[in-house]
């Protein structure tokens, strides 16, 4: 179910809203979160929320086993490594099962050999990765002591599911919403109100309005790429990376809005990542709930920058390369990943030298670097992204799109909005009349275009 459909705006969300705040005791509140995120998942495919069941089941039971065996440390730690190898068997199955074993038959056919294994028809259950990532930082989180495990199932249930962060996040710790989950029962309806919609309206009109109109002439010029020429080519890239940016953004700030109608705060996934100055600088923005997760339980346990300089470059990279895995099952994922952290490594050997330079001029190059950075993440295939780099490049001629005369006005709206204006959490909340009547216009442009068209999935739904 998309945020942007009609069947969730005028059905699932009031019926879930309305019977959520009719109900007076936590334990009824949990168990309707639960129950209306494994309907907002089964609308997608039933079949799967028994997959996402029995992760939850898994993860539960041994946060339980901790707080029973709490003195017991070779018991605590087999508690922790069950679940996650478990968690991320049924990840690395679904996800990279055909990564793999495509892998193993590209290296046979090098070799003139045929391939010992075909491809196997693995459906990738939609959130997978994210809500993996949620019962993996649970269960590290109750292992290391940083949160009591919850014996109420129904509230690790409604955790897990929240239909809010379910399919494309942002990554919740239980940490971060443990005390709303707990004020549950209490919490108040009209504190939260306003600055719920707003954070779902400002969601809708990223996505919407401006992701889905640069998507009109995105995915046209990008399907024939090898026809384009530089100057199309380089539109093209910064129409995706707006779009990329507008959508991923308009889910999670939706997705904090929703949390906000049922008294939860879900923090900020984005802070204006082409605001950035430098590749540290971007991390801290894009995707940020991702980026503290790789960090807190990847980069730092693999010693973080405590082992020398030898030995950070090493773990920064690792951590890079995985990051990309994690966004899809595609050497384009993994190049992408490591691209990323060339930049980073770099910037901290020549971070002096870099900080000298004008903001201005920091901003534009680290934007631009990234822009380079989402030929890989875009393309579907090596020689698709090595086709498009070159076009980039090295000057050709080529066909502009007919539609390039009204995207280039939006490209740029769009990057005075990313680069320059506020994101909606600096945005301030103001009860004035005007306000009201720019959200109301706002969600009526947004619903417009919804009525007037098929729903488009966001981005981060394949990851």
């Amino acid at each position: 179910m998309l945020f942007n459909s009609v069947v969730f705006l005028f059905a699932f969300l009031p019926v879930t809203y309305a019977v959520f705040w009719m109900l007076r005791s936590t334990q009824a509140r949990y168990i309707w979160l639960a129950v209306t995120g494994y309907v907002f998942y089964a609308y997608w495919d039933a079949r799967f929320c028994l997959l996402m069941l029995f992760s939850t089941l898994v993860s539960y039971f041994a946060g339980v086993a901790l707080l029973r065996w709490d003195t017991d440390a070779r018991r605590r730690k087999l508690c922790m490594v069950i679940p996650i190898v478990v968690d991320l068997s049924l990840l690395g199955f679904f996800k990279y099962t055909n990564f793999l074993l495509d892998t193993v038959a590209d290296v046979s056919r090098a070799f003139g050999g045929d391939p010992p294994v075909r491809h196997l028809n693995v459906i990738l259950p939609i959130g997978i990765s994210f809500y993996t990532f949620h019962t993996i930082s649970y269960i590290v989180d109750s292992y290391r002591r940083v949160i009591k495990p919850t014996r109420n199932f129904f509230e690790f249930a409604a955790y897990v599911s929240l239909f809010s962060q379910l399919v494309a996040g942002p990554i919740v710790r239980f940490r971060q919403i443990e005390a709303d989950l707990e004020n549950i029962g209490t919490t108040s309806r009209t504190q939260w109100i306003p600055i719920g919609i707003r954070f779902f309206v400002i969601g809708l009109v990223e996505k919407v309005i401006v992701a889905d109109s640069l998507a009109a002439f995105v995915d046209p010029a990008l399907a024939s790429y090898h026809t384009l020429s530089t100057a199309a080519t380089w539109l093209a890239m910064l129409g995706y990376s707006f779009q990329l940016y507008f959508d991923f953004s308009g889910y999670s700030t939706m997705a904090v809005g929703l949390g906000y109608l049922f008294g939860l705060r879900i923090p900020q996934n984005f802070n204006s990542p082409y605001k950035a100055l430098d590749p540290s600088d971007f991390w801290k923005r894009w995707h940020i709930s991702l980026s503290t997760v790789m960090r807190d339980y990847l980069y730092i346990p693999l010693g973080g920058n405590r082992e020398g300089e030898a030995k950070t470059y090493r773990n920064l990279m690792i951590t890079m390369l995985l990051g990309g895995l994690w966004h899809g099952a595609s050497w384009n994922f993994v190049i992408w990943g490591g691209y990323h952290g060339v930049l980073l490594l770099t910037y901290r050997r020549f971070a002096s030298s870099w900080d000298r330079l004008p903001a201005i001029a920091r901003q534009l190059a680290m934007f631009l670097f990234a822009v380079v950075g989402w030929v890989f993440f875009r393309a579907t295939t090596m020689t698709m992204a090595m086709a498009m780099l070159g076009r980039m490049f090295v000057p050709v001629a080529g066909q502009l799109e007919p539609a390039a005369a009204l995207a280039l006005p939006l490209v740029l709206v769009a990057a005075l909005w990313a680069m320059v204006g506020p994101n909606a959490f600096e945005m301030p909340l103001e009860r004035q009349w005007k306000s009201r009547l720019a959200l109301t216009a706002s969600f009526a442009a947004s619903l417009a275009l919804i009525l007037g068209s098929r729903p488009s999935p966001f981005l981060y739904f394949q990851f």
